[in-house]
């Protein structure tokens, strides 16, 4: 913990030397923050500029002219859309991880008063970032770990150790306490595989991004909501005729009130999925900004005298993030058992 508090203080170290070299301007904490949380086409890890230490990942961009790709390192950590990549004839500059083609005559990018650009367009971007790459490395983990614990059970009868002892004991802990009780022993095996997944997934990527120069996966939107629609599909597809009736047509209510009471189990069942997304990204992200926000002080007042009290916060905060790294794992695979539960359960009629 205290080596990823130190790391998480690099970067904010080389924003202030920045800001000292470039005519002490004051040190933004905000852009600091967002620049951190956000996704980028380059894997950052520290520095600034020529002398950061940057994993150069693959931009792979759609346009009208086809396919183009090659390695962000050409952009030359310029995110404020200075340097021109030229490939097949285009022109491609990197502004604030946004990715814009310029026209032929043009050497950067121009905005109108509503920050539309004038003399670019934005071709579909189909890159290896950040948060991808970071998705790619969990996917590779969860395979390598389970594909041992699977070859254990195949070869051997009797309980794994180390490792694979704990996958297990999180295993059956899915199993029993969530899936068991949330959907029933008749048909929890079912969604054993996408619960499974997608407890490991979040648990794993949290714990990653806890790590110095990491990805904040679970901390963007994008991937919250692709993880509430699973969950949603999931529910759709799998709700039986007494769930359907029970949404759309609810016995034993008088016709006239039936409509309206449809059109609120409708937004409910919406609003599942919207919970779910927003509760595991807020929780997440506001983890981080906390602890980045905590380090910024040091540098906001332009004291060493504040670490003294702001490195032990932001240490207790880490520590907290291992805790919740798991529960917001706990919570997202619970919730989302109970919803498809509900969906699947049977109803006794009289």
């Amino acid at each position: 913990m205290i080596l990823t508090i130190a790391f998480a203080m690099l970067p904010l170290m080389s924003f202030a030397k920045k800001d000292i070299a470039e005519a002490e301007e004051e040190f933004n904490p905000t852009d600091m923050i967002m620049h951190h949380i956000g996704d980028s086409h380059g894997w950052h890890f520290f520095g600034s500029g020529d002398s950061s230490f940057t994993l150069p990942l693959p931009v792979i961009l759609y346009t009208d002219n086809g396919l183009v790709t090659f390695m962000s390192s050409e952009f030359h950590h310029d995110t404020e859309g200075h340097h021109v990549v030229e490939k097949n004839g285009m022109r491609f500059v990197n502004f604030h991880e946004k990715i814009y083609q310029l026209e032929a005559d043009a050497s950067e990018v121009e905005f109108d008063a509503d920050h539309h650009p004038l003399n670019a367009e934005k071709p579909l971007d189909l890159s290896i970032t950040k948060n991808v790459a970071a998705m790619l490395l969990t996917v590779v983990l969860m395979l390598l770990f389970f594909f041992s614990l699977a070859k254990h059970h195949k070869k051997h009868a009797h309980a794994p150790k180390g490792l694979n002892n704990a996958l297990e004991a999180l295993v059956l802990f899915v199993r029993d306490d969530i899936a068991k009780p949330q959907i029933g022993d008749k048909k929890y095996k079912k969604f054993m595989p996408f619960l499974l997944t997608v407890f490991f997934f979040i648990w794993i990527t949290n714990l990653l991004g806890l790590l110095p120069g990491a990805a904040n996966v679970t901390g963007n939107i994008s991937v919250t909501v692709s993880l509430g629609l699973f969950t949603l599909v999931l529910i759709i597809v799998n709700g039986n005729s007494d769930f359907w009736k029970h949404t759309l047509w609810m016995p034993g209510i008088p016709t006239f009130v039936k409509p309206i009471l449809a059109v609120v189990e409708v937004l409910g069942l919406i609003i599942k999925p919207v919970a779910l997304m927003i509760r595991l990204f807020a929780n997440i992200t506001a983890g981080h900004i906390i602890i980045l926000s905590l380090l910024g002080l040091i540098f906001i007042l332009e004291s060493a005298g504040v670490a003294g009290v702001s490195v032990p916060f932001a240490l207790f905060i880490t520590v907290l993030e291992l805790l919740v790294a798991f529960l917001q794992a706990f919570i997202f695979t619970m919730l989302s058992a109970l919803f498809i539960g509900m969906a699947v359960q049977e109803h006794e009629h009289h």
